[in-house]
C-alpha cells in the first residue's frame, strides 16, 4: 500500500498576488492555474524538486476564511521547506526582504530558520544533517 500527501491548502486573498510571492521571492513552480469559475482557481505550486506535495493557493469566500489568512495554524510553524543548500536559501530570504522570524540555528540534526511567508504564516526552512 502506498499514500502520501498529495496538496495542502493555504488561504490566500489574492491569486496573483500569492502566485507572484511564491514563484518570484521562493523561487517555487507553478505546477497548474486553471480557472474554475469567476472567482474560483485550482492553482497549485511546489518547491523545485518535489514530488508529490504540492501547495493549493485557496482563495478566502467568506469572512470566516479571510480571518484566518495567515493564521492557520494558531501561530505555530505551519509548513517545513527543506533544502540542499540552507545558505543559498537563507541569503535569498534575505535578499528578498522575507521576514525572517528567527536566526539560524544549527542543531544536532540540522540547521534551520524561521520565516513568514507575505501573510505571515511561519515556515521552517531546514537543511537536515548528512
Amino acid at each position: 500500500m502506498k499514500q502520501y500527501l498529495a496538496h495542502i491548502s493555504i488561504l490566500v486573498d489574492d491569486y496573483d498576488l500569492a502566485i507572484d510571492f511564491y514563484t518570484q521571492k521562493l523561487h517555487f513552480i507553478l505546477v497548474e492555474d486553471i480557472t474554475l469559475s469567476d472567482d474560483k482557481r485550482w492553482v497549485l505550486i511546489a518547491p523545485p524538486g518535489s514530488k508529490e506535495c504540492c501547495l493549493l493557493l485557496a482563495k478566502a469566500s467568506n469572512d470566516d476564511q479571510k480571518s484566518r489568512i495567515g493564521d492557520q495554524t494558531g501561530g505555530r510553524v505551519f509548513l517545513f521547506l527543506y533544502t540542499d543548500d540552507f545558505e543559498r536559501d537563507y541569503q535569498n530570504l534575505v535578499e528578498k526582504e522575507i521576514s525572517i522570524v528567527r536566526k539560524p540555528l544549527k542543531e544536532e540534526w540540522g540547521t534551520v530558520a524561521v520565516f513568514a511567508d507575505l501573510y505571515g504564516n511561519l515556515w521552517d526552512l531546514i537543511e537536515p544533517m548528512r
